[in-house]
């Protein structure tokens, strides 16, 4: 599905946001998102040691099995998070939805700014019909957001780690 419907990598722009292809000029911020214990406490994921670990992920994701958007303040130009949608599967129509962003602008709006433009481009361009979140149960800050989106929290649970609620977005736009 992500090939077909993608030859370039896009864009996007919310009012106070730029959500673009992460480069490897972007290493240093990337190093803090993933090197930040606060940041990285409910991800299943090793801390970055080194920021040749985080420009190795950067090369690693321009391979587009993926969409990884950097979160960019359109002012400042300071990179904010990243988004990405991820899984996506073509029989299913669906994909996943994960993000991050640095500590000091948790709180202010930015993700959900972010997440509704991916959400909107999910199911209006690449034509999704689900949209599945995964989340930390102890996570209380991705819960909030998830909910604000209209994310149904499901019964499903993850056998490898029972920690994690799985969480899924209706296109209600295809019906």
């Amino acid at each position: 599905m992500l090939h077909k419907a993608l030859l370039t990598f896009p864009t996007l722009t919310t009012k106070q946001l730029t959500l673009r292809q992460l480069v490897e000029s972007d290493g240093q911020a990337i190093f803090l998102l993933r090197s930040e214990p606060t940041l990285n406490k409910y991800l299943d994921r090793k801390l970055s040691q080194t920021l040749e670990e985080a420009l190795h992920f950067i090369r690693n994701i321009q391979t587009r099995q993926f969409l990884y958007w950097a979160i960019v303040d359109t002012v400042s130009g300071k990179l904010l998070g990243t988004i990405s949608l991820f899984y996506f599967s073509d029989e299913m129509n669906t994909c996943g939805i994960g993000y991050e962003l640095l500590t000091d602008y948790q709180g202010r709006g930015i993700m959900q700014e972010a997440a509704k433009k991916i959400i909107a481009f999910a199911f209006d361009r690449l034509g999704i019909e689900t949209i599945e979140a995964f989340t930390h149960k102890d996570n209380q800050r991705s819960t909030r957001l998830l909910q604000k989106l209209t994310f149904e929290k499901t019964e499903f649970t993850d056998a490898n780690n029972p920690d994690v609620i799985v969480f899924r977005l209706f296109n209600h736009r295809a019906a």
